[in-house]
């Protein structure tokens, strides 16, 4: 069971990169950008090609995410230039990238289990250090059976994912960062203020797809493989994070909403861990439950807001009650 949310965990924290990347498109820009569903196999492809042809895993990740970043400049310039409906231009850009992806590939799936990767490389210098015994001892102290065969994944996962949420953080609260929010908000009046908002939405949705395109190159490297179906449904799964956490941890501040859809991402994949783990469940089930978990999230602070107003509503009629009361009972007493 703790392997199984270790595992979990591991890869949440890596699919948070994808999350945070549409929480730029969908949330900041306000931009429902499918893209991601083809630039998420991008970033995975070329990685996986590059490395097979003897290339540095790391600079396999770094060109994943030009080829990402590309890509969302493309669905940009469809839509700003080309004047595409921005729901069209992102489905437009996510067939086209199918078949982009299977030329990159050469085939439909490309294995990279013998193959140096960053996670292989990050996993033998966390071996030969011995950091894993100390946690793991604590574990086994705790009375909890099971260990995981490494900690190293899920640390170097947490360095590069927070990176990324200082990164993008610092970036929302610079000169272009406010421009970008607000073309999001009111792409008119940004305008009269003589701002550039195709360039704003250009830029937004190539960085958008850059964190795809880098969660999908870290998960080929994490699970071993690269598959041109891996991208499907990934906006919902993008969308369910950034709604689950929005719901759950709020959205008082960018820091604050950036950590949540990190913490939402996370909370997605213990769910749905747990969630396979029941008997009459099994793998083909993902995206009903996916679905199922997308409802509750959209639903759950509706009902929990309308209880709320409820208790607020009564309590006020109770108090105008006794307010009323009050006064008859000092009328009364002052007629006598």
């Amino acid at each position: 069971m703790f392997v199984s949310m270790f595992g979990a965990v591991e890869s949440g924290i890596i699919y948070a990169l994808m999350a945070l990347g549409v929480y730029l498109s969908f949330r900041v820009l306000d931009f429902p950008d499918l893209t991601v569903d083809g630039s998420f196999v991008t970033g995975a492809a070329v990685a996986a090609v590059m490395i097979i042809n003897g290339q540095s895993p790391l600079i396999a990740t770094i060109v994943a995410v030009i080829a990402g970043f590309l890509a969302g400049c493309v669905t940009g310039l469809l839509h700003t230039k080309g004047k595409i409906n921005p729901l069209l231009s992102g489905i437009l850009m996510m067939i086209a990238l199918y078949s982009i992806n299977l030329r990159i590939m050469g085939k439909s799936n490309i294995p990279l289990l013998n193959e140096t990767t960053l996670f292989t490389s990050i996993t033998s210098f966390w071996e030969n250090l011995n950091l894993s015994a100390p946690f793991n001892n604590i574990i086994a102290a705790l009375g909890v059976s099971g260990t995981p065969k490494t900690w190293g994944i899920i640390f170097f996962s947490l360095i590069i994912t927070f990176i990324i949420k200082f990164l993008t953080d610092y970036f929302l609260k610079t000169e272009v960062g406010l421009a970008l929010r607000a073309t999001g908000d009111n792409k008119k009046m940004i305008r009269s203020f003589s701002a550039n908002t195709d360039i704003l939405i250009i830029a937004g949705l190539g960085l958008s797809n850059a964190f795809v395109a880098l969660s999908g190159a870290l998960i080929a490297q994490h699970g071993g493989f690269a598959d041109a179906g891996m991208g499907i449904g990934m906006i919902i799964i993008g969308l369910a994070s950034v709604i689950i956490g929005e719901a759950l941890f709020g959205t008082k501040s960018i820091a604050r909403t950036t950590l949540a859809v990190i913490g939402g991402a996370i909370i997605y994949r213990i769910v749905v861990s747990m969630a396979l783990r029941v008997d009459f469940l099994e793998t083909g089930d993902m995206k009903l439950i996916t679905a199922v978990i997308v409802v509750a999230a959209l639903i759950t602070p509706k009902i929990l807001e309308a209880q709320r107003e409820k208790r607020r509503r009564l309590r006020k009629r109770r108090e105008i009650t006794e307010m009323a009361d009050t006064e008859k009972g000092e009328k009364g007493n002052a007629a006598t």
